[in-house]
């Protein structure tokens, strides 16, 4: 945290103070000594030189000329005849007090401009190091948002500044270390990049700078207090002024590729619908019109038209409702309604809803673990939706006859369920991919029916849910889908 101005100021005044003392107490001591070893004047003379050459050096034009008017009169006074006076009485003496005085007054201005050129040096340095902190700090933000949010602390801790204030034009947004942005400082930076002239707002303590790229106001920067040299505000604004120009080129960037993503998974899902639509549809005409046309068939073809119609009907009602639900999915409209429900009797349900499809496999219940069939809040719908989906998605992918065991069980914090069976398993160049909208594996593509959404809905309820779910191939064969939902063992607002 930065300290007060109040105490630093009384810090520096005391600081002041004390070197002035010590400089007096360093002159009145140089002067006993070289008194009490009755030293003579021309070494008198090079010893206080020393002294004043000394003083500049650390403290300073003005206290150089203090120490130097002291030992001036401690070296007339003690040293040049007649002593113990301030009277000069000779040529001699008169030169030797104007060659020590211009000597003083000399290298007074050389050491003093030593020592400010050492100390522009330092803060040189101390600057530069300050700015590529900034730089490799704003460089560690992968998100372009919060880089802009974060842009004002990191300004002022790193360059130990009180208050600092960043306006963005796109976003026409203020972003302030702490506090809220005055309103005349707000109308002085947007004075600064409306090309109007700010010094008519008053800037209430603040120093401020536009920020441009090229010849383009991107936003104003202000600060306090006013510590920065202007190079080093030229600098910071330079590095501000890009870190905002990525920033919104990156959201910018971002909202065309949402854009089109959007329109690529709309192409996709009409595209994909289009061709799955079709081929029921013709499998429907095809059977309709032969039951209209063909007069003479027996009853045996009249079912099997009708158990064409109703099978290829019962698909389309399948891609339809797969189509609204990923709908609703992207249009994030999908609500978590929490119930207490037993964990095992959703299984039990979801089976029994999905007969049709496991008609040809043999489909067991590991019993409860863990204390799985005690009750838990979740919301029984989408997580049945979900074993809908995974049921029909294994019946579709493994030939008749294949066994497949559900189960359930608390685990830590999580409420788990989990389906195994003894299929051929999954591609392993399929296993990053099958959550994926619209993906279908290779070994499936050609074979099974399908609109390659099933699997992505599970995925995005899930994640609705608070929790998520994963695929794996089991060793010796077949795979395995595991998913999870927070464990709630008591009603949610009384937690």
């Amino acid at each position: 945290m930065i300290p007060e101005r109040k105490p630093m100021r009384l810090r520096a005044y005391y600081g002041q103070v004390l070197r002035w003392l010590l400089a007096s107490g360093a002159a009145a001591l140089t002067t006993f000594l070289l008194a009490w070893l009755h030293t003579n004047s021309t070494t008198a003379g090079m010893v206080f030189l020393v002294l004043v050459v000394w003083s500049a050096s650390l403290a300073g034009i003005a206290l150089s000329l203090y120490m130097t008017t002291l030992c001036a009169l401690s070296f007339d006074y003690f040293f040049l005849p007649p002593v113990h006076t301030f009277q000069l009485v000779g040529a001699q003496a008169w030169v030797a007090m104007l060659s020590f005085a211009t000597g003083s007054l000399i290298v007074s201005r050389l050491a003093e401009r030593a020592r400010r050129q050492t100390l522009e040096a330092e803060q040189r340095q101390t600057d530069v190091g300050r700015l590529y902190s900034l730089s490799q700090e704003m460089m560690l933000f992968e998100d372009a948002d919060r880089l802009i949010r974060s842009l004002p602390g990191l300004i002022g801790r790193i360059f130990a500044l009180e208050g600092v204030i960043l306006y963005v034009c796109d976003h026409d947004r203020f972003y302030a270390l702490r506090g809220e942005t005055p309103p005349s400082i707000r109308a002085h930076m947007q004075a600064l990049t409306e090309g109007m002239n700010p010094t008519l707002v008053p800037l209430a303590g603040y120093r401020s700078t536009s920020l441009t790229l090229g010849m383009r106001p991107v936003g104003a920067l202000a600060w306090r207090p006013d510590t920065l040299s202007r190079e080093v505000s030229v600098a910071i604004a330079a590095q501000v002024s890009i870190a905002v120009a990525r920033s919104i080129a990156m959201e910018t960037a971002t909202r065309v590729e949402a854009i089109r993503e959007g329109e690529r998974l709309r192409s996709a899902l009409i595209d994909s619908l289009t061709h799955e639509l079709r081929t029921p549809l013709t499998s429907i005409r095809a059977a309709s019109t032969t039951l209209i046309e063909s007069g003479g068939l027996d009853e045996a073809a009249r079912i099997d038209m009708a158990r064409i119609i109703d099978e290829e009907a019962a698909r389309l009602d399948m891609l339809i409702g797969d189509a609204v639900e990923m709908a609703e999915i992207d249009a994030d409209v999908v609500k978590v309604k929490l119930t207490p429900q037993n964990p095992r009797a959703l299984l039990d349900q979801a089976v029994e809803e999905s007969r049709k499809a496991l008609a040809a496999h043999k489909v067991s219940i590991a019993a409860g673990e863990n204390d799985a069939s005690a009750p838990a809040w979740f919301d029984a719908h989408l997580l049945g939706r979900v074993l809908r989906h995974l049921l029909e998605n294994t019946a579709g992918h493994t030939p008749p006859g294949t066994r497949l065991k559900l189960g359930c069980a608390r685990n830590g914090d999580r409420l788990e369920f989990w389906g195994e069976d003894n299929g051929p398993g999954i591609d392993p160049h399929d296993l990053p991919l099958i959550f994926e909208k619209f993906y279908r594996g290779k070994r499936s593509a050609g074979q099974h029916k399908g609109s390659g959404m099933g699997l992505a809905i599970t995925r995005a309820i899930l994640k609705a849910h608070g929790g998520g779910i994963e695929a794996a191939n089991v060793p010796g064969g077949g795979a395995r889908f595991r998913f999870w939902v927070p464990l709630i063992e008591r009603e949610p607002s009384r937690q």
